[in-house]
This record gives structure tokens, sequence and C-alpha cells, in this order.
């Protein structure tokens, strides 16, 4: 990955990353941009990495 750490994100999140990064390479992005698309996707439909620590409620 090109930046940030992509550690708090689920298995599934990763997937869907590759695979919409995928899909932006074919129709002709660049490898960089198709990768920045791909995780805003993933941030926006998720609400991004998995949440945790002491702060959160239940």
């Amino acid at each position: 990955m090109s930046q940030g750490d992509k550690d708090k994100y689920t298995d599934k999140q990763k997937r869907k990353a590759e695979h919409i990064e995928e899909g932006y390479e074919t129709r002709g992005v660049s490898h960089e941009e198709a990768e920045r698309r791909a995780w805003a996707t993933v941030n926006k439909q998720d609400g991004g990495g998995k949440k945790g620590g002491s702060g959160d409620s239940a």
C-alpha cells in the first residue's frame, strides 16, 4: 500500500478495495490513482477500518 497503515481493515474490506482497484485499472486509471480511489470508496461505504479501543461504547 502506498499510504497509511491498512492493518485496521478487515480482510473483507481489503478484498473489496483490491477488487475496486482492479476495476479502475481495467478502465485505464493509473495504479496509484486506482488504489487511492478504491480505499476512498471502502472508507465511504464502510466508515473506515475496524473500530476498537477503550473509548468505544457498546
